[in-house]
């Protein structure tokens, strides 16, 4: 079990360079036991572990927070509010980074690798905030048909996903907030450009190709990505690329049909391509290459039917995987931002929205949580062990918060195999009760 506590030693250094509202008045609470706190929160998903490991602290004189987390003293919610106010999410983009370098080790590069061994990374937004109440100065507004002023936040996920493979690994976010100098309301276009600025290069020797809805299917995001030497699969929708669709209205295609078993039937899988087409009106329009993709059910209707525009040369060999790795961008909605919002992570809470960057950070520190558990599922056999014996996701981590409120754990090594075996060891329980 060496994963988890050099994530978390990585996360304590982060936290400690965190800026500090008492500018000099000092504290008996370090800035790190403040980052700490939350993300412990978010990482156990229990809103009450705090409270719970406080109380512990109070009849043991330890918790889990101190023996699992590393945290020193642990601090009070609102206390943490107030002091993670200041802290600016891109604080928090070297733990992200850490998880880029998994991502290109054998047992994440094998799991994730498609079409020779290169990442897809989807990119999508989704709105974390909404409040007719509160607002900050990072605070995008709208105003609803009633006259009233909205304030939202939003940020712009960056995801590694395959087809294939149910897991994904959230990388650093984008948040969607107003620019110093910009005239207008910042947007997923804008924070796409300003996302792929700041990590492109440094992801580039995992040969990302890009994936993402028809917003981003347009040539300054195109050409963006082909300029830096990545690739791109991009939705592609009729209403949004008239004149794209106008050029091939009426040529020919390439063609490629395939039977598929889908349980009890076969399915058809038909698959139409053109070369070099225009992304937009115009002599010099970026020329792109276009793929539509038909499922037909016994009867030869349409069950389902996509079209991408890629940067990829498309061939009968690859046109099938490359409309898969098309269909994966889903992953970034289903099992990331529905995941984040409905199953445990509760995104859309308010667990803070201060006045400054609370909101965002706080944000921030629950994807980290969720990008985290991805990696230990799929690298940290203790953790994988323990996962398997609570066989329901749900069922995990409510052993989780059920052990952590009663008996305080040495290590993680120590804990992970109590949730494994469903016993904890006698020494454990024969020294809490002496104390």
């Amino acid at each position: 079990m060496e994963l988890l506590p050099s994530l978390l030693a990585g996360l304590k250094a982060v936290c400690a360079a965190f800026p500090d509202p008492r500018k000099g008045r000092g504290g008996n609470i370090a800035m790190a036991d403040f980052g700490l706190s939350a993300f412990a929160m978010f990482f156990m998903q229990s809103a009450s572990f705090l409270s719970f490991q406080r109380a512990l602290e109070k009849g043991h004189g330890r918790s889990n927070c101190q023996t699992l987390f590393g945290i020193g003293k642990i601090p009070s919610d609102n206390y943490i509010r107030d002091m993670l106010d200041a802290a600016d999410p891109a604080l928090l983009a070297p733990c992200f980074e850490r998880l880029e370098t998994l991502l290109a080790e054998p047992p994440l590069h094998q799991a994730f690798g498609r079409l020779g061994g290169r990442t897809l990374v989807a990119w999508d937004g989704t709105e974390f905030f909404c409040s007719q109440k509160l607002g900050c100065p990072h605070c995008l507004t709208r105003q609803r048909s009633n006259g009233k002023l909205e304030s939202h936040h939003s940020m712009l996920s960056a995801t590694v996903v395959a087809q294939g493979h149910a897991k994904v690994v959230p990388l650093m976010p984008e948040f969607i907030a107003p620019q110093d100098g910009a005239e207008k309301q910042d947007c997923e276009r804008n924070a796409v450009k300003r996302w792929f600025g700041k990590h492109h290069a440094r992801l580039a020797p995992l040969r990302p190709i890009y994936l993402g809805d028809d917003l981003f299917a347009c040539e300054p995001v195109a050409k963006m990505v082909c300029d830096a030497g990545g690739d791109f699969i991009f939705t592609c929708k009729p209403g949004s690329h008239a004149a794209l669709y106008d050029f091939i209205d009426g040529a020919e295609p390439f063609r490629h049909t395939e039977k598929v078993a889908n349980r009890k039937t076969k399915d058809t899988h038909r698959y139409r391509w053109f070369e070099a087409v225009p992304l937009r009106d115009g002599k010099d329009a970026m020329l792109v290459n276009w793929i539509g993709f038909e499922i037909l059910d016994a009867k030869g209707r349409v069950k389902y039917s996509m079209a991408w525009v890629t940067s990829l040369a498309v061939t009968k060999q690859n046109v099938a995987e490359i409309a898969a790795c098309g269909r994966a961008r889903w992953k970034i909605e289903n099992e990331t931002f529905n995941v984040m919002k409905n199953h445990g992570y509760e995104l859309e809470h308010n667990f803070g929205h201060g006045e400054t960057f609370l909101a965002m950070i706080l944000a921030a520190l629950n994807l980290l949580a969720f990008a985290w558990h991805a990696a230990l599922d799929i690298l940290e056999p203790p953790w994988k062990a323990a996962r398997e014996a609570a066989t329901k996701r749900t069922s995990f981590f409510a052993h989780l918060a059920i052990l952590t409120a009663y008996v305080v754990f040495p290590s993680w090594p120590v804990f992970l195999e109590s949730l494994a075996t469903f016993t904890i060891p006698p020494e454990l329980l024969k020294v809490q009760k002496n104390e």
